[in-house]
């Protein structure tokens, strides 16, 4: 059955779909998103990653509900090939593999379609570890039922997928992918919690999200350039003074490849072997990240990237939920 599930070598975040879609309806902002997804299925981008958090209160699953929308009218290239993966949270009232399942039956039907790679968006280690698994035996039952074409997780550390990939192999469902917030901005998860080399040991493919560093790494933003408001901007305003090294290592590579510098840091995340999973808002966006696509920095360029990533003080701050 994991066979059916061939995954591109990038796709599409949609979060930033949900995060926009909080305050209400907007017939043109979905035309436009309808423009993106029609636009990265016809590319090659074909897998779709959202959650049943995404688009939350009165908008309860709205990310997924556009999604679906999107996967049903869509008639084009690649068509066959579209892969739609959902998180589904691990909400305090959500105790058996029961409620798992429920949970992904009403993801299905917002996504008009079965689910093809269902994940646990986090892991409750760091706060309730004794729900964990009954949840993971519910997405592993979904899998053994036919229902889905793979399992995996999200914000887990190298030590907590070992002990629940053991759990996995006792129920006899391999593990397909875990995602962790990863970007040259954001490396202690493969650095630090080891999940780059336990995933090569177990033959778990790793999805980067967030790797655009919430726009960090686009050159959109500088301290002389108006920033966003709000938590953003106290993070940007701390982020952007330590990464003037890395800025310069990108604006190199930019001339050198004459790409810009989002495509530079979706290409890095591809040289080491992750999936990223950039979010688009428009067209626009979605051509750039599809310019990531086609070309290979250098083992060399990857390198230099790499020491001057390390330089940089301050980073992005962590998922909370991200465990060890």
């Amino acid at each position: 059955m994991i066979d059916q599930l061939s995954l591109p070598a990038m796709g599409c975040g949609t979060w930033a779909w949900g995060n926009r879609l909080l305050w209400g309806y907007d017939p043109v902002m979905d035309q436009e998103l309808q423009q993106v997804f029609d636009f990265c299925v016809a590319q090659g981008i074909t897998l779709f990653d959202t959650g049943d958090s995404y688009g939350t209160g009165r908008l309860s699953g709205r990310s997924e509900s556009l999604l679906g929308e999107f996967s049903q009218a869509y008639q084009g290239p690649n068509q066959a090939k579209i892969i739609l993966a959902t998180k589904l949270a691990p909400y305090p009232w959500r105790l058996t593999a029961g409620a798992m399942k429920r949970a992904y039956r009403a993801s299905s039907e917002r996504l008009q379609r079965p689910v093809d790679l269902v994940q646990m968006h986090w892991s409750t280690a760091n706060y309730a570890p004794w729900q964990e698994k009954n949840l993971l035996r519910g997405l592993a039952e979904l899998y053994g039922a036919g229902l889905v074409k793979g399992v995996g997780l999200s914000n887990y550390g190298g030590d907590r997928l070992r002990k629940v990939h053991r759990w996995f192999e006792e129920w006899g469902v391999p593990i397909r992918t875990l995602q962790v917030q990863y970007s040259l901005l954001s490396t202690d998860p493969v650095l630090k919690y080891d999940v780059k080399a336990v995933c090569d040991e177990l033959g778990i493919q790793l999805i980067a999200y967030s790797p655009l560093a919430l726009g960090l790494l686009t050159g959109k933003y500088s301290l002389d350039k108006p920033l966003p408001k709000g938590l953003r901007r106290r993070v940007f305003k701390q982020i952007l003074p330590n990464m003037e090294e890395l800025q310069g290592c990108l604006t190199e590579l930019m001339s050198i490849h004459q790409k810009t510098m989002a495509q530079i840091a979706l290409n890095w995340c591809i040289c080491k072997g992750t999936i990223p999973i950039p979010g688009a808002k428009n067209l626009a966006q979605a051509e750039e990240n599809a310019g990531a696509l086609g070309w290979q920095l250098a083992p060399a360029e990857v390198e230099a990237l790499d020491r001057a990533a390390a330089k940089a003080t301050k980073t992005m701050v962590q998922n909370p939920f991200q465990s060890r």
